[in-house]
């Protein structure tokens, strides 16, 4: 596989990761389809475990999402900036602390976005606190999956050499 495609597996990686922040946009789903187009286009041992183990990750946190309380985000006052934060904040922290960060990420990212909008720091924790029964913790199941799958991906990539 050429770097061209690559670029672009990584890219419709990267736009799954952030479908998993908008409502309706099957975001783990895109995920998933982009290590399915790298293991067709590299038939190997190692990118089918990749593909096979993206899988068993993705139906796995859709297990545990069906045991988290429905998402009703807009009605707990959740904006496109909250979700930014908290994405870009899971992301953050996963990098810096591989896997385990993400979660202090994530709840970072939702508390700055809240701090800057309210002020306090005591609003700020109620209203996250709010989000995550509101389906935060839900988010947060789908967008960690993604971020092992795709972290699985860049290092089989890596490894592999392409």
């Amino acid at each position: 596989m050429g770097a061209w495609e690559l670029l672009l597996v990584g890219v419709v990686m990267l736009l799954g990761l952030c479908g998993v922040l908008v409502p309706g946009v099957p975001g783990s789903w895109l995920v998933w389809a982009g290590v399915l187009w790298w293991a067709l286009q590299e038939p190997n041992g190692l990118a089918w475990s990749v593909l096979v183990g993206a899988t068993v990750v993705l139906l796995l946190s859709q297990a545990v999402r069906w045991q988290l309380p429905p998402r009703r985000l807009r009605e707990s006052g959740a904006t496109h900036r909250m979700a930014a934060f908290a994405g870009g904040g899971a992301l953050l922290g996963f990098c810096l602390v591989p896997v385990v960060g993400a979660l202090p990420g994530f709840l970072g990212g939702l508390y700055l976005s809240e701090r800057a909008r309210l002020g306090g720091r005591g609003e700020a924790v109620t209203a996250v606190r709010t989000a995550l029964r509101a389906g935060g913790w839900s988010v947060f199941a789908e967008l960690f999956a993604c971020l092992l799958i795709v972290g699985a991906w860049v290092g089989a990539v890596v490894a592999g050499g392409g």
